[in-house]
């Protein structure tokens, strides 16, 4: 894994620059919407294109799950990446410079090697399989907060799926009471790799994709914190949620979840 990390960490940086090109440049008559709240432009697809091309290379053995279906490919192959060429797209788009590339590699549908590029801060997240979680060269860990009243939390405001709007604004106003604060910054890949690195003690969402969460859950637990879905079982990447901590608050995150009603 660790003979993998440059030439992918490269790969990224090289799509991340033309991400930076980008902004401030696609029109409203070149953004399309997919689904409610869901957009898309050519700098997506094109990133895309980029990264599904160069990881072929990498690893041409490996199989595909994508974001924008540049490639439709076997994700039941032995290895297969799980690529988000823009997680952020809608920052992009409006240009709030919070977004990034996340890119999962996984074997026998086990994450074995995730990055998240934060494109306008040059900050580049990565991890291998027992090697630890890493920004720029430099190891990095959850925090040690104990307590949820010291801690500051992230989240993702669903945008689409509606229908535990209800339980959702129960935890939030139980994560504004009894917390430091809440943030929600819109690219829950960043979310996930800023809790890794002790920026976040925790962070929780509903209604993502597998490329949203597959690389910056891997940085998570690599930096040895704690990943579990909303039940506090392992089914966070094709789930639909996931919660993201320290391992002292991991056990309140789920009993605030569960009390909120978040959990079913």
């Amino acid at each position: 894994m660790q003979q993998l990390i440059a030439p992918t960490s490269e790969l990224i940086r090289t799509v991340g620059q033309f991400l930076g090109k980008e902004l401030g440049k696609v029109n409203q008559t070149e953004i399309e919407t997919k689904a409610l709240n869901s957009l898309v432009s050519y700098v997506d697809k094109a990133a895309e294109q980029q990264l599904v091309e160069g990881c072929s290379q990498i690893l041409p053995e490996a199989g595909f799950i994508t974001e924008e279906d540049t490639i439709i490919d076997s994700a039941e192959k032995e290895w297969r990446w799980i690529i988000d060429p823009l997680d952020g797209t809608t920052n992009f788009l409006h240009q709030l410079p919070f977004f990034s590339i996340s890119v999962a590699l996984q074997h026998h549908q086990k994450t074995v090697m995730g990055f998240v590029y934060e494109v306008n801060q040059d900050e580049l997240f990565y991890a291998w399989k027992g090697g630890g979680a890493w920004l720029n060269e430099k190891a990095i860990q959850v925090t040690p907060t104990l307590s949820m009243a010291d801690s500051l939390i992230a989240t993702g405001f669903p945008y689409y799926d509606f229908d535990k709007t209800t339980a959702y604004l129960k935890m939030l106003e139980q994560v504004m009471k009894g917390t430091r604060g809440v943030r929600r910054l819109g690219s829950a890949a960043l979310d996930l790799a800023y809790t890794a690195c002790g920026r976040f003690d925790a962070y929780f969402e509903y209604s993502l994709a597998p490329w949203d969460v597959a690389a910056g859950a891997f940085l998570v637990q690599e930096a040895g914190g704690i990943v579990t879905d909303f039940e506090g079982e392992t089914d966070y990447i094709f789930g639909r949620s996931i919660m993201a901590s320290n391992p002292h608050l991991a056990e309140r995150m789920l009993s605030l979840l569960k009390e909120s009603g978040l959990d079913v």
